[in-house]
């Protein structure tokens, strides 16, 4: 190659570079185009990624969905009663002014013991009445039977012994009547006084008679119950009540955490107009020693009218909220998933899924709070 060739190579190799360099300094330098929004804003997910060693560290517990029954258990205030044929008031049956008493607050009696004795002028009179309708029965006895003799001899007509006998059964019936009245009246034999007398068996718990205080008819004077009949009455909500049935189970507890077992005798079926509220009727099965008419104690009615059987199972603490939504986290290939579901009724712990999950699916149980702030905190994002 001649000098001039080399010379024309080294120049064309020149602006070569020039070119190239030129060309990418104005890449460099020129303004970079828009870029296009390719991806659009993703709604945040209700899925948690986390992995196994994840779960470990936050102590997350995964468990199957159990499937079995789940009772109702319904709770509601009570207080302890005596039964109503256990438990007696006592009231002075005519006006008078109180001459004994024989029992004071707290004495046992039985039934038929006299507790007090009223004198009343209404009682004499009630017994005089009595008398008086006794004598009138055996004058027309006597008058029958004359005329009976008298009508076999044929000096009677046979209306006057019919009259005989009318006028004895009318004399009969007027003594029936004031018997009546004077054992209502619980008259004593003295013929002045009225007894009160205890139609049942216990204690004495309420005594306001005072010696030579006048009291009006039906006053109350005693109040007499046994304390080894009782009953619980319990209030519940009408949605409630419909749930019961008559030998549910109930655990009764006192102020002082004592246990004791019942069941349903009875429920009322209606509503109170007042209270709102329908009664429960409950009996004790043991422990009822430890009760007393008056106290007040805490029911829990396992009603088997609200019973979900051979439903769905899961830990209290596996069911979340999102939002207005009820969700457990079902266990995932990668993570956990939010899965709405409906709950029912909630007993020891333990929800009743109504529908949503089945039977032996994997859920987060103990601490799933964790995954529900993780979803709460992507939704924030």
């Amino acid at each position: 190659m001649t000098s001039h060739q080399k010379l024309y190579a080294g120049a064309a190799l020149a602006l070569a570079l020039a070119a190239g360099a030129g060309f990418g300094i104005a890449r460099m330098t020129a303004p970079a185009p828009p870029v296009e929004a390719t991806e659009k804003t993703q709604a945040p997910s209700d899925s948690v990624a986390i992995t196994a060693e994840g779960i470990r560290s936050s102590q997350i517990v995964v468990a199957a969905a159990a499937s079995g029954e789940l009772d109702a258990a319904i709770p509601a205030s009570a207080s302890v009663e005596a039964t109503p044929d256990a438990e007696a008031v006592l009231t002075a049956r005519a006006a008078g002014t109180v001459t004994r008493i024989f029992k004071r607050i707290g004495d046992t009696v039985r039934a038929g013991d006299t507790l007090a004795l009223v004198e009343s002028r209404d009682a004499s009179a009630i017994a005089a009445d009595r008398t008086a309708a006794s004598a009138r029965v055996t004058l027309a006895q006597k008058q029958l039977s004359r005329e009976r003799s008298l009508l076999a001899q044929g000096v009677s007509p046979r209306a006057d012994y019919e009259t005989a006998e009318a006028n004895l059964a009318v004399a009969r019936a007027d003594a029936m009547r004031a018997s009546a009245a004077a054992g209502a009246a619980r008259v004593a034999g003295d013929g002045r006084s009225v007894i009160v007398v205890s139609p049942v068996s216990g204690r004495v718990t309420a005594a306001s008679a005072s010696l030579g205080q006048f009291v009006a008819a039906e006053t109350v004077l005693f109040r007499v119950a046994d304390p080894s009949r009782l009953q619980i009455t319990a209030s519940l909500p009408p949605a409630d009540a419909d749930r019961v049935r008559a030998g549910d189970r109930v655990e009764l507890t006192t102020n002082d955490g004592k246990t004791i077992e019942g069941r349903v005798r009875s429920t009322t079926g209606v509503v109170d107009p007042e209270t709102r509220a329908a009664t429960v009727v409950v009996e004790t099965l043991a422990g009822g020693s430890l009760l007393v008419p008056g106290q007040l104690v805490q029911a829990r009615i396992f009603a088997s009218g609200g019973a979900t059987k051979s439903g769905v199972m899961v830990p209290q603490d596996a069911v979340q909220t999102l939002g207005d939504r009820t969700v457990l986290f079902v266990k995932t290939r990668d993570g956990f998933k939010a899965t709405n579901v409906q709950a029912g009724s909630r007993s020891g712990g333990l929800v009743a899924i109504v529908s949503g999950l089945r039977a032996g699916t994997p859920i987060a149980t103990t601490n799933a709070f964790l995954l529900k702030a993780e979803v709460e905190k992507e939704s924030a994002e």
